[in-house]
């Protein structure tokens, strides 16, 4: 742990010794992916809805509808946003120490919503090419009725923290002579053979895909 947390609600009180506070180690947890989930309060209940995000800088970022509740919901009052990647199941010679290596992050903040046609282009740019690297000159230009039609959401990243476990299972000491197959099952997410589209009309090759996983054929 190399940071303090900025806040008492981010520090981690269970097994705390897994956590960080280092805007390094948070950065990467949430470059590795695209997929967090945000919690925030509509109408006096808690809502948890998956999204799409992006992180550039200090700020992290996510986008759709004009018309989505969440979005409308979600600006201008604190929200949470979480991330989190299943690196593989810990098997155990007991149920109690099965467990899971995992790296998560956690944000509190208040986002807030980018009304400028140029910001909001450079962030749907800097989105499309961390997903798929030069996708974006290849597309047709957004036109200005899209534009508007979208929106795009920014939090900094001030309030956060990060959680990890790695490594084998921790038996009881009496357990290990135990006849037991136990060890870590590994999780990663891969990408499958891209489908065209029917109607694909050009020669150009499948997009290539980064954020670090993996592709089969």
């Amino acid at each position: 742990m190399t940071a303090k947390p900025a806040t008492d609600r981010v520090r981690l009180r269970r097994l705390h010794e897994r956590g960080s506070y280092d805007r390094g180690t948070i950065n990467a947890v949430l470059d590795a992916g695209c997929l967090g989930h945000v919690g925030y309060v509509s109408g006096g209940s808690p809502v948890v809805i998956p999204t799409l995000y992006w992180r550039d800088g200090d700020n992290i970022y996510w986008h759709g509808s004009s018309a989505s509740r969440m979005l409308r919901g979600a600006e201008g009052t604190e929200v949470c946003l979480t991330v989190t990647h299943l690196d593989g199941f810990v098997m155990a010679r007991s149920g109690f120490h099965h467990s899971a290596n995992f790296r998560s992050a956690m944000i509190f903040g208040t986002p807030h919503k980018l009304n400028g046609d140029a910001e909001k282009l450079k962030q749907l740019e800097l989105f499309m090419e961390a997903v798929f690297p030069g996708r974006w000159s290849q597309l047709r230009p957004t036109t200005a009725q899209e534009l508007k039609a979208t929106t795009i959401l920014a939090m900094p990243i001030d309030e956060a923290s990060a959680k990890i476990r790695t490594g084998p299972p921790g038996d009881d000491e009496e357990d290990y002579a135990l006849p037991v197959w136990a060890g870590v099952l590994p999780v990663s997410v891969n990408y499958g053979r891209p489908e065209p589209c029917t109607r694909f009309a050009g020669t150009a090759e499948p997009p290539i895909v980064s954020l670090g996983l993996r592709t089969t054929n």
